[in-house]
């Protein structure tokens, strides 16, 4: 059986590298400045999203936490809302999956802290409920979102990136793409 993927395989490359260019640069020097104004206000960053979404969150957070300030006095601080596996089994049964990390926010959350949510559709329940949440504590949101942006790009456009494209692997292999992008502008930013 000669199994041939040699098109689709470049297709979804060339998909991803044209998706990639659309991004928007200037949204990503914005959250650059947004994390260096926490890092340098010592602020807990609050970071979640639901299935591969959580998956780039909890490894922004080993990024960012270890691989950026391992070696430096003032340290990054931030926090994955969907690694406490108990917490949101306990919030998702009792109460609802709508609230499985605005109830995990209210206990942490401090004015000036930031809080980051990921949702490749931008329509996640969860992921809006929190962010408004965060907004009403009047503290910094920013969003990542992918499709058409969805409820998140529509609540505040200025702190998010959007990813625009009708595809959900696309969408978070770009979301991965701007962490570490993030990540090495930063490291080289704070060790020069």
């Amino acid at each position: 059986m000669n199994m041939d993927f040699f098109n689709e395989i470049e297709r979804y490359k060339d998909e991803l590298k044209e998706t990639i260019d659309k991004i928007d640069k200037k949204q990503i020097n914005h959250f650059i400045e947004v994390l260096l104004k926490h890092y340098e206000a010592e602020s807990h960053i609050f970071i979640f999203g639901n299935g591969g979404s959580g998956m780039t969150a909890s490894h922004t957070v080993c990024d960012f936490n270890k691989g950026v300030c391992l070696d430096l006095e003032r340290k990054f601080k931030f926090i994955c809302l969907n690694d406490n596996i108990g917490s949101i089994l306990a919030y998702g049964n009792d109460i609802s999956s709508e609230d499985i990390f605005v109830l995990q926010l209210k206990n942490y959350l401090n004015p000036g802290d930031l809080v980051i949510g990921i949702s490749g559709s931008g329509n996640s329940e969860n992921i809006v409920k929190t962010i408004e949440y965060a907004r009403q504590a009047e503290v910094d949101t920013f969003t990542l979102c992918g499709f058409d942006g969805g409820k998140l790009k529509g609540m505040d456009s200025t702190n998010c990136i959007h990813v625009p494209i009708h595809d959900m692997q696309i969408v978070e292999d770009c979301h991965m793409v701007v962490f570490h992008m993030l990540m090495r502008i930063i490291y080289n930013y704070l060790h020069k």
